[in-house]
């Protein structure tokens, strides 16, 4: 029973607004303390930091046993990959290395600790889970963009290459160069030089702009949104189906039983 009720204490903890902000101020003033031991500060300064970042991964700790203990399926809590990742990262937080040859991975566990605010927020988790979600189709995209890439850099290495061999050399210094137009990087000058010796070179650059910067982008842009709306779309039928709630999917499929029900009567 006491088992029972501190579960259920350490859920609403867990569950609670105030509690979340206060873990996501901790994690911003763990990003502010890593940032602080980048810069060259006196020593004694340097220990209170070095204690803080100590309080900090305790505090971690403490948080990540509340989120555990007011878990009500345990067996559950690490098929969850964010709470294994939190995990991960306390834990590893906590072994003694800062004076071993592993001083440097922990230094690097600890700038991941910044990560947690994802798992914390669940705005940033759903934007990084559609992220995730999106990327075997922005494969194809991926894809499709260097084919024209590599098209794009092999008439530009044989058109180009002799007006100025270090932008067009061959057709990977050609694909860099492709980069850097696509990306508006003093695009005019590169184009400018190749239409004093062919004046209609602009159509290369304009048309090569079209399809990456503008058509590609967009394709990306619709890609990851379609993914967030069916994300966000998943997310509120779970918690309608936690709720009790019927979604629109369950109403619809209660209109046809019905319509069915009543032409099997008639």
């Amino acid at each position: 029973m006491i088992d029972e009720k501190l579960q259920s204490h350490f859920f609403a903890l867990r569950s609670n607004r105030l509690f979340e902000l206060f873990v996501v101020a901790i994690i911003l003033f763990s990003a502010l303390v890593i940032g602080a031991k980048t810069y060259d500060i006196p020593q004694h300064v340097l220990q209170v930091v070095s204690w803080l970042d100590v309080g900090i991964t305790l505090f971690f700790l403490v948080e990540l046993s509340v989120r555990f203990i007011g878990e009500p399926e345990k067996r559950r809590f690490f098929n969850n990959g964010w709470n294994l990742f939190d995990t991960l990262i306390v834990v590893v937080s906590l072994i003694p290395i800062q004076d071993s040859e592993l001083a440097l991975v922990g230094r690097l566990i600890r700038i991941f600790r910044v990560l947690r605010m994802v798992s914390v927020i669940p705005e940033l988790r759903l934007l990084l889970n559609s992220l995730i979600k999106a990327l075997p189709q922005l494969g194809y995209v991926v894809l499709l963009m260097f084919i024209i890439f590599y098209i794009y850099a092999a008439v530009g290495a044989s058109f180009f290459g002799p007006i100025n061999n270090e932008l067009w050399g061959d057709i990977s210094i050609a694909m860099l160069t492709l980069f850097r137009v696509m990306t508006f990087e003093d695009w005019t000058d590169v184009m400018y030089e190749t239409m004093a010796v062919y004046p209609l070179s602009w159509s290369f650059y304009l048309s090569f702009i079209f399809l990456t910067t503008f058509a590609f982008l967009n394709m990306v842009i619709g890609i990851v949104v379609s993914v967030m709306e069916n994300e966000h779309a998943e997310e509120e039928k779970e918690q309608a189906l936690a709720d009790g709630v019927p979604t629109i999917e369950d109403l619809h499929n209660e209109i046809i039983e019905l319509k069915a029900l009543i032409k099997a009567k008639s």
